[in-house]
């Protein structure tokens, strides 16, 4: 489980841990069924309190992405198609919404934004068409 903590953004530990397990849940980088890595082997090897990282998983488990099983661990649990959207369409809200402010702090006009992300969209897709492009979760 590819997960890295920035200490400088000003986001608490247990929301970047939160967000990159979705992703990663989102995206298949981790299937249903697949164990989580162990709250205290997370927390060593991110050098974070252990009830940092119980604390994000608890919020997982509460929203239905990965289960518990006792004396066993934490697994990715099974998401519904429908729920898998929903959650998916919300991420990508949270960082349009995050890149729309941005553009407006830049005083970037919203034809330039869309442009731009055309731009981007295109060059991505083609890339991950002919396997070129690796995408790092953050």
């Amino acid at each position: 489980m590819l997960i890295e903590i920035d200490h400088h953004v000003g986001v608490p530990i247990y929301l970047q841990i939160i967000r990159q397990v979705r992703q990663q849940i989102m995206t298949n980088g981790l299937k249903e069924g697949e164990q989580i890595e162990p709250v205290r082997d997370l927390a060593a090897r991110l050098k974070v309190n252990p009830m940092t990282v119980s604390k994000a998983y608890s919020f997982l488990e509460a929203e239905g992405l990965v289960e518990r099983r006792r004396g066993v661990g934490l697994f990715v649990a099974r998401v519904e198609e429908k729920k898998k959207g929903i959650i998916q369409r919300q991420m990508l809200g949270d960082v349009v919404a995050r890149t729309v402010v941005t553009a407006l702090q830049l005083r970037v006009s919203e034809d330039e934004v869309i442009e731009l992300f055309k731009k981007h969209f295109r060059a991505h897709k083609s890339g991950v068409r002919r396997g070129k492009w690796q995408t790092a979760i953050r």
